[in-house]
């Protein structure tokens, strides 16, 4: 396999980079998830300018109908420079779900301005109590007139707080589970925001008796939001990557320039040793990336790949998080200095869609689906 970019993906590269460059530097940054929405609709409508917010969708949808690899391409961009826009949260996932699962009609009515960055969605699954991944929800649908209305609690529902359409998952009377739309607005619809400690939004919903839009064919539910889940999980290792990669680069640029007993950092072999294991975890990280971004390239989603990534840019990401702040010493934990910022973006990757435990537990589960190899 050719692990070299395209000139068109390259360019793409380039252009995300430059454009996120110029919009947040450090301070930049701080002032602008300080905010009460916590990103910034400038950089969000450029980015669909670009065409970014449409790499994942058909042109029929709207789309520019781009592969794996370019989606991918941005968001380990997305991470290097720690953008607070909801690419994975607002488009990403819930629009995923209405490409796969939506009637055409709920497609062409949503999707485009969704595009257009005119839209935002959330998907709403997780509940209070549950442990990815959710299979059983109380969330339940009761058919009502010519809809349903929904009634349950969902948190935590990544940027909910700002989302104009939701997503949310339910119980319909008969056990199965679907999907449905409902206006974020709408009557019996409540929210709670807060502030997560890597500096995004999200929200509590509860719905009490909300009117909702059954999504497509309850029958596509499960398979659409496995898909889309595989999907997420290759979009969070490629962002990781992108944050450990920023992480790597500022502490060896702390250790070329700062000093002690009249020579850098640099100098002493166990730091230098320490970061150099650093850069391991980093290539061991990427190659598992890599290795998930080319199984969706070659349309396998298989939930093993997304898990033994996860699983390895988990352990990635820690080691690198933790070795960044170490050897930036105080002022690694300081606010107004980046490198705390990218660890704890990077912890709570750790944490969305399952920790590496839960992934761990995922792959040991399916042990016994292997053949015992003798020599």
């Amino acid at each position: 396999m050719d692990f070299e970019l395209t000139d068109e993906q390259v360019m793409l590269r380039d252009t995300v980079r430059d454009l996120l460059g110029r919009a947040y530097d450090p301070e930049t940054r701080l002032k602008v998830t300080d905010t009460d929405l916590g990103w910034s609709r400038e950089v969000w409508n450029q980015l669909a300018e670009l065409g970014v917010l449409g790499l994942a969708f058909s042109e029929e949808d709207g789309g520019v109908g781009a592969g794996p690899v370019e989606l991918m391409v941005v968001l380990e961009e997305v991470g290097r420079r720690l953008a607070p826009e909801p690419l994975l949260d607002a488009v990403l996932v819930p629009g995923g779900l209405i490409a796969r699962a939506g009637t055409p009609a709920q497609r062409e009515r949503l999707l485009p301005p969704l595009v257009a960055g005119e839209k935002l969605l959330a998907f709403a699954h997780a509940e209070p109590g549950t442990r990815w991944p959710a299979t059983e929800l109380s969330t339940t649908a009761v058919a009502q007139g010519d809809g349903y209305v929904l009634t349950g609690v969902k948190n935590p529902v990544p940027h909910g707080d700002c989302a104009d359409d939701l997503v949310v998952s339910a119980v319909l009377p008969d056990g199965g589970t679907a999907l449905f739309l409902v206006a974020a607005d709408a009557t019996g619809v409540s929210r709670k925001p807060f502030r997560t400690f890597d500096g995004r939004r999200g929200a509590q919903l509860e719905f009490s008796g909300a009117a909702a839009e059954l999504l497509g064919d309850p029958a596509a539910a499960r398979a659409a939001v496995d898909t889309v889940t595989v999907r997420a999980h290759a979009a969070l290792c490629a962002e990781s990557l992108g944050a450990m990669a920023e992480s790597l680069r500022l502490t060896t640029e702390y250790l070329k320039t700062r000093k002690q007993f009249g020579v850098t950092l640099s100098k002493f072999q166990t730091l230098t040793q320490r970061a150099a294991d650093m850069y391991v975890s980093l290539e061991l990280a990427r190659s598992m990336s890599y290795y998930a971004t080319a199984a969706l390239a070659d349309e396998v989603t298989d939930p093993s790949i997304a898990s033994r990534a996860r699983l390895r840019v988990a352990r990635s990401a820690r080691h690198i998080g933790q070795e960044a702040i170490q050897m930036h010493g105080g002022i690694g934990i300081t606010t107004e200095y980046p490198v705390s910022h990218y660890a704890a973006r990077l912890t709570a990757i750790g944490r969305t869609l399952g920790t590496d435990l839960d992934h761990l537990r995922v792959l040991t589960d399916r042990v016994t689906e292997y053949h015992l190899v003798e020599i």
